[in-house]
């Protein structure tokens, strides 16, 4: 019995640490961000004034506070509306259903995009990132944070584009960072004939767990590196096949407060 009322609380700490979490995940990216931001700060702002005048002895206001609270929550919910029906909207567009269109379309832009380059014969590095963080990559780039865009990533591998020569880095479904600098492989089983996109594609995958997706300036063909290995000449169905399955497979959200705050571009 003893044993029983020593784990309550912690059952009840852990069971309120989930839903407040996964609460946090589903709002963030939403409209219904804006709103929470203004909630907290209302609530900031009550309880130091509320603080502050029950400190000073002031009565009167510390009996008027809790009243006109409860009025401005009433009002700022009445005032932003529309902001919370757009944010369950989303929330429920966050369901598994809505998770797996979002994918679908990340996928097809990505395969869209590199099957286009390899038309025009266009070189390109795609790196998408899974566990293992890229960070130090991403930070030899330049910062995007911009929605999967076959359209985009065509403009960054456009010849004599800025950003041409470096690779690309998708991160939880972003295209985070172009021009990006890869470590080329020291592997000795690499073909000496290899480009340095495809050592660098191939470098990247020795050091991480990144799927790195090469066009071929010079062929036009798509290959794809993954754990040191390079398979070269992939279609269009083994591209999408392979990103199915990378997409498909459980990733621990990297999630913090931090982000839930920082607003996407």
């Amino acid at each position: 019995m003893n044993l029983l009322i020593m784990w309550r609380p912690v059952l009840e700490i852990l069971v309120l640490w989930y839903v407040a979490y996964h609460l946090l995940v589903f709002i963030k990216g939403t409209p219904a961000v804006q709103v929470l931001r203004g909630l907290i700060f209302l609530i900031i702002v009550f309880f130091i004034s509320l603080f502050i005048a029950q400190r000073l002895g002031l009565t009167i206001i510390s009996w008027i506070l809790p009243k006109l609270f409860a009025v401005f929550l009433l009002s700022f919910i009445i005032i932003f509306q529309p902001e919370l029906r757009r944010g369950l909207a989303q929330l429920g567009q966050g369901s598994i259903l809505g998770m797996f269109v979002r994918e679908e379309r990340i996928i097809d832009e990505i395969s869209e995009a590199v099957f286009m380059l390899a038309e025009k014969k266009i070189g390109a590095i795609i790196a998408v990132e899974r566990e293992i963080g890229l960070k130090p990559y991403i930070e030899s780039g330049v910062s995007l944070d911009s929605k999967v865009n076959s359209e985009l990533i065509n403009t960054i591998f456009m010849p004599h584009s800025p950003l041409h020569d470096g690779g690309i880095i998708i991160q939880d479904g972003r295209i985070i960072a172009a021009g990006c600098l890869f470590p080329l492989t020291q592997n000795p089983r690499i073909s000496k004939t290899l480009g340095t996109r495809h050592r660098a594609a191939v470098g990247l995958t020795d050091e991480t767990d990144a799927l790195v997706v090469v066009v071929s300036e010079e062929t036009g063909h798509v290959s794809l590196a993954r754990e040191g290995r390079l398979t070269t000449d992939v279609d269009r169905d083994s591209l999408v096949r392979t990103l199915n399955n990378i997409f498909g497979q459980p990733k621990r959200p990297r999630f913090t407060l931090r982000k839930l705050f920082v607003r996407k571009k």
